[in-house]
């Protein structure tokens, strides 16, 4: 049995005799997930593969609407308490909407590595927090993105069925 600590829990895992030891101690996700779907849960399945503690950050409605300058779907509350729900994740926490990104969730939970979708793998912003991650011990890995399910395309079925 190990102990696994995030800055607001701390949960013994109980660890199988014969599972061999995974990559990270403990991982991030950040997003909005909104119209939860099989991407979504694919992605935090396949993080959990890589850590023993997984953490997801869940953007709150009112960084959405500022940032995004959409509203969600779903309202945070129920977002998160999904996420929550996910037999994958450990822990799930709010983003705040002053909060700062992914050199703030670091200094907050210690990451050994953050997961995304590889639509960002490119992207000069992305490619930044990576550099930052490794300048402190820690890694950023892309996970393909799911092509056919998104959030984005869900939301646009949607809106086409209701005009």
């Amino acid at each position: 049995m190990s102990i696994v600590h995030s800055n607001r829990t701390v949960v013994a895992v109980e660890k199988k005799e014969d599972a061999a030891p995974k990559k990270y101690h403990t991982g991030y996700i950040a997003g909005v997930f909104d119209l939860f779907h099989v991407g979504h849960l694919n992605m935090f399945k396949r993080a959990k593969e890589q850590c023993d503690y997984l953490i997801v950050g869940v953007v709150t409605d009112e960084s959405v609407i500022r940032d995004k300058k959409t509203s969600p779907y779903i309202p945070f509350a129920e977002r998160i308490e999904m996420v929550r729900s996910c037999r994958y994740v450990d822990e799930a926490v709010e983003i705040p909407a002053d909060f700062g990104d992914t050199d703030e969730a670091y200094r907050r939970y210690r990451f050994d590595v953050q997961f995304s979708g590889s639509d960002y793998e490119n992207d000069p912003e992305w490619l930044a927090k990576k550099v930052f991650l490794q300048k402190q011990g820690s890694d950023l890995v892309f996970f393909p993105y799911n092509q056919s399910t998104s959030s984005t395309k869900l939301k646009e079925i949607i809106t086409k069925k209701l005009l």
